[in-house]
């Protein structure tokens, strides 16, 4: 039993780290991509596609428990699956239409994907077991960022532009990729507690018809949704969701920035030369690093800790605001918005590559900071309400993504730089209040009893 417990998780995880090597390493090249085109019939825009994907994830979080509800997480995570590799395959012969269309679907995929991954990470989970099955799957998952953009380093590195030959290499081994990741998922063996609930259910349903016992799994899963809409609208209310939505709406805000701009911002700056593009893959691999650090060391070192919550924010502000100050000065002010492949402008320093890198590294690290700590403080105010709470945490970060992902493609880098600045200071600022408000609580309650 624990075996193929312990099996499924780790196909589990490397599932994802071929599906994500593809989308993560998709996002972070997909607009220097969309500008390289030769084609004018191709308006379609990156910053835009990625803000469709977030903004359609938040919405269809709503619905995604109900649906692996009724048809199970393997299948879910399978379907799932396929649908984040017709968004790499796009790629190979961009067109406009295919090319929206399908950031819609992987929105709505990738709703389905994470709940039904951790629905299946907790049947495969016992209290014994939860942590090390959770540190296994997040480390294979954030490897995903390496293996992609390593393999970009080494395609692009020496290129000023990118041949449509180069284009189609490169999204045909991220799709093969992708696939190889989706066909992972059918891999996964039930369990038997799982199969104990179906054969428990099946003697009590032997009289209906398969339409009926689906019936009855819909309805049932629709309920649940309703229940737990309700719970998410009553924590909206709440004093601290609503002291710490500042910060998740910065994690949302740094995390287009990271994903999606800094990358495209190194391969537009003109001053890098033929290095240019090959550093979005190295910046990607620094950044992943970064991530792995991060969430390594506060995740597991600093679980379950309020003092050291605060003073691991307060790093990640700090490590931010360095990368923040740092990639004004090194890089020009229009590497977001140009539309041609290299700027027009000049940043106050000479470019570097070792301070870009440097900052690829801040910006894994402070994101990690910042996660893992709203992670913790959800989880420790809110233990019995742990599912509605991470919820509205994914949706407010989401929403926010998909905003700045809107006006990326518009916005000069200054005022990007700047609005995440205003944001994490407030974000962090409220993060120590609802710290406090939480320790003064629990502090009348040992009082009280």
């Amino acid at each position: 039993m624990a075996d193929w417990r312990t099996f499924n998780v780790v196909v589990l995880g490397v599932g994802f780290l071929f599906v994500f090597t593809a989308f993560t390493t998709c996002g972070n090249i997909e607009q220097t991509v969309v500008k390289s085109l030769r084609n004018d019939t191709f308006t379609g825009s990156g910053y835009h596609s990625l803000g469709i994907i977030y903004g359609v994830f938040s919405l269809s979080n709503l619905a995604a428990p109900a649906v692996v509800s009724v048809a199970g997480a393997k299948v879910t995570m399978f379907v799932s699956g396929l649908l984040y590799s017709g968004y790499v395959a796009v790629f190979i012969e961009p067109s406009t239409w295919s090319f929206y269309l399908t950031s819609v679907l992987i929105g709505v995929g990738a709703a389905m994907l994470w709940t039904a991954q951790g629905q299946f990470l907790v049947e495969n989970s016992d209290a014994s077991t939860i942590n090390r099955n959770t540190g296994m799957f997040w480390a294979l998952l954030q490897c995903s960022m390496l293996f992609g953009n390593l393999y970009i380093y080494l395609e692009w590195n020496g290129r000023t532009e990118i041949p449509d030959g180069s284009r189609k290499t490169i999204f045909l081994s991220l799709l093969v990729a992708s696939i190889v990741g989706t066909l992972c998922f059918l891999a996964l063996r039930r369990t038997r507690l799982f199969e104990e609930e179906m054969l428990s259910e099946d003697e009590g349903q032997a009289l209906l018809s398969t339409h009926m016992v689906y019936k009855h799994r819909a309805n049932t899963a629709i309920e649940e949704v309703k229940a737990d809409f309700k719970t998410m609208l009553q924590l909206l209310k709440s004093r601290n969701i609503l002291l710490l939505s500042p910060c998740m709406a910065y994690s949302g805000l740094e995390l287009s920035f990271y994903s999606g701009v800094y990358g495209t911002c190194l391969g537009a700056t003109a001053q890098f030369g033929q290095a240019a593009k090959g550093l979005i893959g190295i910046s990607g691999m620094v950044l992943g690093v970064g991530e792995i650090i991060g969430g390594g060391l506060f995740g597991l070192v600093c679980k379950n800790n309020r003092f050291r919550r605060t003073s691991v924010v307060f790093l990640g502000m700090v490590v931010h605001f360095v990368a923040f100050y740092l990639i004004f000065l090194n890089i020009p002010e229009d590497a977001p918005v140009v539309f041609g492949t290299t700027t027009l402008k000049s940043p106050f320093l000479t470019p570097s590559m070792s301070i870009a890198l440097l900052c690829s590294f801040l910006l894994g690290l402070g994101d990690s900071c910042f996660n893992t700590q709203l992670y913790s403080i959800l989880g420790c105010i809110y233990a019995e309400q742990s599912t509605a709470a991470f919820a509205i945490f994914k949706f407010v970060q989401s929403v926010f993504a998909a905003v700045a992902f809107f006006y990326s493609g518009d916005t000069l880098l200054t005022w990007q730089l700047l609005l995440m600045v205003v944001l994490g200071f407030n974000g962090t600022l409220c993060f120590f209040v609802a710290e406090r408000m939480h320790d003064a609580d629990a502090i009348s309650t040992q009082t009280l009893e």
